[in-house]
């Protein structure tokens, strides 16, 4: 269960978005991993690895429980940065692709996470423009994030 954040703050059109240039966005809310999610996630890639989907051994293993798979909760980063901000007066918005992807903690089942953004560039483009921002991804309780990814999408006025 996602606990919603406030309302995202909004920046109409990439004029205005381009201002926080070097600025963190904010946070979403915090979201429950529950067993349940990761083995849709492994039904869904076929990824059934122990350390997911099997509690009795993973109980044994490393983390004393099940984890998170990386790619469940880099899955997880468009609906916690829709909390986050919007981008307003755009005939599309797409998933450009993304930078610098790494895992540096685990997410343990029925663990909370939310996400932090930090616009880290804007390219024109001919049509709009790419804007770079970095999602650092963080479990609560822990030292370390889950998820730091630089996500890329382009606009299009």
């Amino acid at each position: 269960m996602t606990q919603a954040a406030a309302s995202p703050t909004e920046y109409d059109g990439i004029a205005a978005f381009e201002t926080r240039v070097g600025q963190h966005l904010g946070y979403s809310g915090w979201h429950r991993v529950t067993q349940k999610e990761i083995d849709l996630f492994a039904e869904a890639t076929g990824d059934h690895q122990w350390i997911h989907v099997d509690p009795e051994k993973a109980a044994r293993g490393p983390y004393g429980k099940t984890i998170a798979h990386g790619y469940l909760t880099l899955s997880l980063v468009p609906r916690l940065v829709q909390q986050i901000y919007r981008v307003t007066g755009l005939s599309m918005q797409v998933n450009y692709g993304a930078d610098k992807l790494r895992f540096p903690a685990p997410v343990p089942v029925d663990s909370r996470i939310r996400a932090g953004a930090e616009l880290i560039k804007v390219d024109r483009t001919g049509t709009g423009a790419r804007a770079t921002v970095r999602v650092t991804v963080e479990v609560e309780g822990s030292q370390r994030p889950a998820c730091v990814v630089d996500t890329i999408a382009m606009m299009v006025d």
